[in-house]
């Protein structure tokens, strides 16, 4: 007999641990089946609906347009700056990147309030991140495919002219990096906007504004000159100009890095409590 109180016996406890280890893994596949399953779900839906493809050729056109005019106008005079410099910080690139994310977006939760089909996610075992990251890591995807036929334009250049685009491979790297994490931020800012209303056109708009008006912040230093050093510092750290200008020269800077990953798990945490407010309503 074991008395009340005693330390369980040696065998006991090692079957106890042997058990938990065994159930941990178990439940970590499971989840991540679970996610994966939602993923998939994610990817299909955008390759299944016109908008997407409407997103790619908008901006595969834009895209190809930029590259075409900048190396028309650095065949016409010298200057100090590299293709694939001009490409990242020209007027028509952030055109077209502020405007594609509302429309990468919009339809996330939206949509799905809309239609109704938010509700099987809400009774289904799954946990409220995994739909948020599903849907957060799908349009991730989407947005790193629209970015892979650019990589083309600095192939056939340096195809055509033996001559490389950039300086370095670090300049290459630090361009793509710096369009992952603004794309990362963006996005985010994009899920919470679409997880807010049930018509995709203003979470559309809501998404365009607050990106909008985050990309005009980090213009602030540049207009306002009466401004002093502190201030301008400050605005600078927000600027995506400047963050590209400086990533594109293949110089890596660790505190963008960190504000834009922070603040992308910032906007994802409100979209979390946003979904389950929105659910525990339906």
């Amino acid at each position: 007999m074991t008395r009340i109180g005693s330390r369980a016996s040696p065998r006991i406890q090692k079957s106890t641990s042997l058990l938990h280890h065994s159930i941990t893994p178990s439940l970590r596949s499971e989840a991540m089946r679970k996610f994966y399953t939602l993923f998939s779900r994610e990817v299909r839906g955008y390759f299944h609906s016109p908008i997407a493809y409407i997103v790619l050729i908008f901006f595969l056109i834009v895209s190809g347009i930029d590259f075409y005019f900048q190396v028309s106008f650095m065949n016409q005079r010298q200057v100090q700056y590299t293709v694939q410099e001009a490409f990242f910080n020209s007027v028509f690139f952030w055109f077209a990147f502020v405007l594609i994310f509302p429309l990468i977006t919009m339809r996330l939760f939206a949509e799905e309030f809309k239609l109704g089909t938010i509700e099987p996610l809400t009774t289904v075992p799954v946990r409220d991140w995994h739909v948020v990251l599903a849907k957060f890591f799908g349009a991730l995807l989407f947005y790193v495919i629209l970015w892979i036929p650019t990589l083309l334009y600095f192939a056939i250049f340096l195809k055509v002219t033996n001559e490389p685009a950039a300086h370095s491979a670090g300049a290459y790297a630090g361009s793509y990096l710096m369009l992952l994490l603004l794309g990362m931020f963006y996005l985010s800012i994009g899920c919470l906007t679409s997880v807010l209303t049930r018509n995709q056109i203003i979470a559309a708009i809501i998404s365009f504004c607050a990106i909008t008006l985050l990309f005009f912040l980090g213009l602030v230093q540049f207009i306002l000159l009466d401004v002093s050093s502190e201030t301008r510092d400050l605005l600078g750290y927000f600027s995506a100009i400047e963050h590209m200008g400086t990533f594109s020269r293949g110089v890596i800077d660790t505190r963008p890095i960190v504000l834009y990953v922070s603040m992308t798990i910032v906007m994802l945490t409100l979209t979390h409590q946003a979904f389950q407010s929105r659910k525990w309503r339906l």
